[in-house]
């Protein structure tokens, strides 16, 4: 049997785990001082609820992983965390769970879909989604709290933002027929990656007038404060008119200058009613995008179906295209200090037990290879000191730390606990 990962997946090695479990606590104490709560919720969906028209719409349906339980009931692994989470509150609102609901969550989502960089099959995904709160200033504190979250993690975002009923209202006035609206969306979506001739191109089959087209791709040149100038009068225009300025209102005045209208964005899921964003790394490492959002507040309505409405509001953040940027920056080894026995394996347990009840985080070498050879794994994988303890630490009471990075050598007391503390943590 040949040894090999399914296309898509594979394993997460500790060079690698360690900067994706950084990245996840990182942006997990983000979400909390914001306010918002863990959950963890099923891997395995019924497919009805997968594929539920208050889903991921039929898009998303070509990706979905199926399978059949013992029982011969359809099922389905998650393809995101949203519908979960909505499954979620339908079945405990007034219960456990009381509104407005403000949560994060971090796990495993599949998709059986086109594999490239940036994008796998088996892979992490990161939610912050709040559920009972209206209007645009909670989307405001969230891509505010986005933006903390990527200056953290030392990635410079630009971070695209429209509204899905403004995108309507637009297509409405452009006289493109109701019954293209969706075709029109996901076409205009790409129109970054494709320009205007690519997404004419797409339409060609749906004979949509030149003249109409053109007119769409104008409004798609305006800017916030334009909009006012506009003699458009369908609703939904100036619905998605008023929710969109409110919001730039909001980011204009905490000074997010990360965010930037982009009129034609869309984020092609069909749940989506009002604003989208999605973020993109400004130096281009990755030209798709590394995290994603917007307001959804038709899913959870539709599934509790009880004559109330629950609006709601979220973003996801990628895992996967986020550590592929940030790479081999950290090289730095998961752990603080490595101690070398040199027959003094009692004595280095004891040290290495009072450094870790300090917090230090500690490795003893037990392979019993050359000195010389431990030295050089040690370099080469980013160990920060090294102590050799042998029977002249032990006599002399004094221990010699080596400092990796910095090539040189620091003597302090083998008893010393809060000493050998401050040189490591010092830096």
């Amino acid at each position: 049997m040949k040894l090999i990962n399914v296309k898509g997946t594979e394993d997460s090695l500790p060079n690698k785990e360690v900067t994706k479990r950084k990245v996840i606590n990182t942006l997990t104490d983000t979400f909390e001082k914001y306010g918002y709560l863990p959950l963890d919720t099923s891997i395995l969906c019924y497919y009805d609820l997968l594929s539920s028209k208050y889903a991921g719409g039929s898009e998303i349906l070509k990706e979905v992983y199926t399978l059949k339980d013992q029982g011969n009931r359809n099922l389905g692994l998650r393809y995101d965390l949203t519908v979960p989470f909505s499954k979620v509150i339908g079945m405990n609102v007034g219960k456990e769970i009381t509104l407005p609901f403000k949560r994060y969550e971090v796990g495993k989502v599949f998709r059986d879909g086109p594999v490239k960089l940036g994008r796998a099959r088996e892979f992490y995904q990161c939610d912050v989604d709040v559920c009972g709160i209206e209007g645009s200033y909670i989307e405001a504190e969230m891509l505010s709290m986005t933006v903390a979250c990527y200056k953290k993690l030392g990635i410079n975002v630009d971070i695209e933002v429209n509204n899905r009923k403004l995108l309507e209202g637009f297509i409405i006035a452009s006289g493109i027929d109701d019954e293209l609206s969706s075709k029109v969306i996901l076409a205009v979506d790409k129109l970054a990656k494709i320009g205007e001739e690519g997404v004419k191109k797409e339409l060609f089959d749906y004979a949509i007038p030149t003249e109409q087209l053109d007119k769409l791709f104008g409004f798609f040149k305006l800017s916030i404060s334009d909009l006012d100038s506009l003699n458009i009068n369908n609703d939904i225009f100036l619905e998605g008119r008023e929710e969109i300025k409110e919001l730039f209102s909001y980011i204009d005045g905490l000074g997010l200058e990360e965010c930037k209208f982009t009129p034609y964005l869309a984020r092609g899921l069909e749940i989506y009613t009002g604003t989208v964003w999605e973020v993109f790394d400004r130096e281009k490492r990755l030209t798709s995008a590394i995290g994603g959002g917007g307001r959804y507040d038709k899913i959870i309505t539709n599934f509790i179906n009880d004559g109330n409405t629950y609006p709601a509001v979220g973003i996801s953040f990628g895992i996967v295209p986020i550590c592929e940027i940030l790479g081999k920056k950290d090289t730095k080894a998961p752990y603080d200090m490595l101690i070398i026995p040199m027959g003094t394996e009692l004595a280095s347990l004891k040290l290495a037990n009072s450094l870790r009840d300090k917090g230090i985080k500690v490795m003893i070498e037990m392979s019993g290879r050359k000195l010389k050879k431990v030295l050089e794994s040690a370099d080469k994988n980013g160990v920060a000191y090294v102590a050799i303890i042998g029977d002249n630490e032990i006599n002399s009471g004094t221990l010699e730390i080596k400092d990796m990075i910095y090539n040189k050598k620091i003597k302090v007391g083998i008893k010393d606990i809060d000493g050998i503390c401050e040189i490591i943590t010092k830096r």
